[in-house]
């Protein structure tokens, strides 16, 4: 599937991102990763929906990586010709969810899903489906050509790059991300093995933007970017992740300021990142000082799918029904 649809998914939802923020949001490369994600089998948990003349009306899939009790849903229809395709893709990633969650021994699982608030059919869609809304997130961005020098390190700081070939260093870098997140209301844990699955099934990694900050030689505070938005000439804060005890001391914002400067170094236009609003460690705030902000908001929505037997009564697989 994934070779021979990709260009005409990619055209799709870059008519979705274009109608919803005004540019093409989505990569090839987000595609690759969603479909070669674990736990996730392409021709299962993927659907696409194509209009009599054959053209890629819409689009859904879903994530779990590690097979827990929330999955995320998303469904891109054509903003001109797609939307007879809305419902009905979000009843078969619903039903897919109910399987996957019997599979994965969940007697019920949580469905979360976004969007933009001017995407008000899928939104609408969400809502008549059972979802309400629970939080928002903001994509945060800010200019590169004016960017200062990178300041002085606080005292006993030093921020350096993950050597990825250091098992104990990729280890402590898995070890900071998941401790520092465990007081983050959303996240889903992966073990280290899971976490390098996850990091091997990435189309891309450009090592040298993924970073160590350590206090007095110990490491507490990491970033990893990703290349997910190279194609806007942008480079992408995937994750910023401080040690509680280490946390106001300025580790944060030294991690932001080199990685900004390695992506100014190669050109890059912007910087950006995703940040929940009601993280409780108020990472905006910090995202503010660093000269940047919000770019645009996501509404996310969440409800509870109880888990169902495989049947026979459930479709599987891509559905090939006309949109229109």
């Amino acid at each position: 599937m994934l070779d021979d649809d990709l260009p005409a998914i990619l055209a799709m939802v870059h008519a979705c991102d274009i109608a919803a923020v005004g540019h093409p949001d989505f990569t090839a490369d987000d595609i690759r990763e969603a479909l070669t994600s674990p736990h996730i089998d392409p021709s299962a948990d993927s659907w696409l929906a194509v209009s009599p003349g054959g053209t890629v009306a819409g689009w859904t899939y879903l994530e779990n990586p590690n097979a827990g009790d929330r999955e995320f849903i998303e469904v891109y229809v054509h903003p001109e010709h797609g939307l007879p395709a809305l419902r009905p893709l979000l009843a078969l990633v619903l039903a897919r969810v109910a399987e996957r969650a019997a599979a994965f021994g969940h007697p019920e699982v949580t469905v979360r899903a976004g969007g933009v608030p001017n995407e008000e059919s899928w939104l609408a869609a969400l809502r008549e489906a059972g979802f309400e809304f629970v939080k928002r997130y903001a994509r945060m961005r800010r200019k590169l050509t004016d960017l200062s020098p990178e300041p002085a390190l606080p005292d006993g700081v030093t921020v350096r790059l993950l050597r990825p070939e250091d098992d104990a260093d990729m280890r402590d870098f898995h070890r900071i991300l998941d401790t520092a997140f465990r007081d983050t209301p959303d996240y889903a844990p992966l073990s280290y093995e899971q976490w390098r699955e996850m990091v091997a099934a990435l189309p891309s990694v450009t090592w040298d933007e993924w970073f160590v900050a350590s206090v007095d030689g110990v490491p507490a505070g990491i970033l990893q970017s990703a290349d997910q938005a190279l194609d806007q000439n942008e480079g992408w804060v995937k994750y910023l992740a401080v040690l509680g005890e280490h946390r106001r001391r300025g580790l944060g914002a030294a991690l932001l300021a080199r990685a900004f400067a390695t992506y100014a170094a190669k050109g890059r236009d912007t910087a950006a990142l995703g940040v929940d609003l009601t993280n409780p460690t108020r990472a905006a705030n910090l995202y503010t000082a660093m000269g940047m902000s919000p770019a645009f908001e996501v509404e996310m929505y969440e409800r509870t799918v109880t888990a169902a037997g495989y049947g026979e009564a459930v479709r599987v697989g891509r559905d090939r029904s006309p949109a229109t």
